[in-house]
């Protein structure tokens, strides 16, 4: 088994106390991020940062969907940590000031993947997947914070 790492990042013209506000908010913003490739989603405790557990089901490709339920914690003023209690999946949102009334959003998700050459495909494709789902995330989190 290998750990699987992916990141993706983008600027926004809106301050990092707002952006933090938006990512933290799982009740009413969250859901309006999120692609097609998320279903399921509920707010089963909390609702806005640390102590909020939510579940969705995320089809990574066509064949393979997760069935995750997290539990985000804020080991830092600008760190949501989301800890999948089905599997060793962690995503960890970092927002930061990237010059004035502009934040910059860091998203890293590690996991412990397959061994063998599935693992070997995994480790090689799976990153590349999941940016992409995390990319539109971004994006429309930049529409959220105009």
């Amino acid at each position: 088994m290998g750990q699987v790492y992916a990141t993706t990042e983008r600027v926004y013209e809106a301050s990092p106390e707002r952006v933090y506000e938006a990512l933290a908010d799982y009740q009413v913003t969250r859901p309006k991020l999120l692609p097609e490739q998320y279903s399921e989603y509920e707010v089963r405790a909390g609702g806005t940062g640390a102590g909020t557990q939510v579940h969705w089901r995320l089809q990574a490709t066509e064949k393979r969907v997760r069935d995750c339920l997290f539990t985000v914690t804020s080991p830092s003023p600008e760190k949501l940590v989301e800890s999948d209690a089905n599997s060793s999946m962690v995503i960890t949102w970092t927002v930061s000031a990237a010059g004035e009334g502009r934040s910059k959003v860091t998203v890293e998700t590690t996991w412990q993947g397959a061994g063998g050459i599935g693992g070997f495909f995994e480790r090689t494709f799976a990153p590349k997947g999941l940016n992409r789902i995390h990319d539109q995330v971004l994006a429309a989190l930049a529409d959220e914070v105009r």
